[in-house]
């Protein structure tokens, strides 16, 4: 998986020692082999590579499934996250399907399906979303910091009323208008937007984009 524990002083000396190696597991390590004590370990656990994104994508909304991959709800195998000291989350008239749901929502929607739902994270009415990770955001809006983003035209932080979002990544602190569409899918031409990137069939909000009402994509 790429984790490697070194004495800091032989790391030095193997990196400076050997100019042109670029790669750990390739160069570093086989030429070491013979010369230092190198140990390997085999790991059995779950393990996926998201460097790209729609393994990133999928490896997201693999948590959702009935039994995930990589299960969350494991007592052998307990993931410890940092305590953010958030309210709960509070839902009303919304219909949850395979969904996720970190600390400190507040969602309105109609409809939620298969979304992995970040901190902090604001939905409102009428709203369905399928398909989707939202990261959330890092911080929350005051109702005066609302009401002069409003006056000011520009849509609050999370997502707005009437809107239909399916195959997307919501990056933080994006604020998404009213009767908004994002409908990802091989339909759609990769390419890289303003606001947005498509790859895959994945539309990805950039972090902090502002979506105006009636936006589609």
């Amino acid at each position: 998986m790429g984790i490697y524990i070194f004495n800091k002083g032989l790391l030095y000396e193997l990196l400076t020692g050997q100019p042109d190696a670029t790669d750990f597991g390739k160069e570093i390590i086989p030429n070491s082999i013979g010369e230092h004590k190198v140990v390997s370990y085999q790991y059995e656990g779950y393990w996926t590579d998201i460097g790209n994104i729609s393994s990133f994508f999928e490896a997201n909304l693999g948590l959702t499934d009935d039994i995930p991959q990589f299960n969350l709800f494991d007592d052998t195998r307990t993931i410890f996250s940092r305590a953010r000291m958030l309210p709960p989350a509070k839902i009303s008239g919304t219909t949850l399907e395979k969904t996720l749901i970190a600390d400190g929502c507040i969602i309105n929607a109609s409809r939620l399906e298969r979304c992995v739902v970040g901190i902090r994270t604001r939905i409102g009415k009428g709203t369905t979303i399928s398909n989707a990770y939202l990261m959330g955001n890092d911080s929350y809006q005051t109702l005066d910091d609302i009401n002069m983003a409003k006056s000011q035209g520009r849509p609050p932080m999370g997502i707005g009323d009437r809107c239909y979002i399916n195959n997307a990544i919501i990056d933080k602190n994006a604020c998404i208008g009213n009767d908004v569409r994002i409908n990802g899918g091989k339909h759609l031409e990769d390419g890289d937007f303003e606001k947005y990137t498509v790859k895959d069939g994945i539309v990805v909000v950039k972090k902090g984009a502002v979506l105006h009402d009636g936006f589609q994509c």
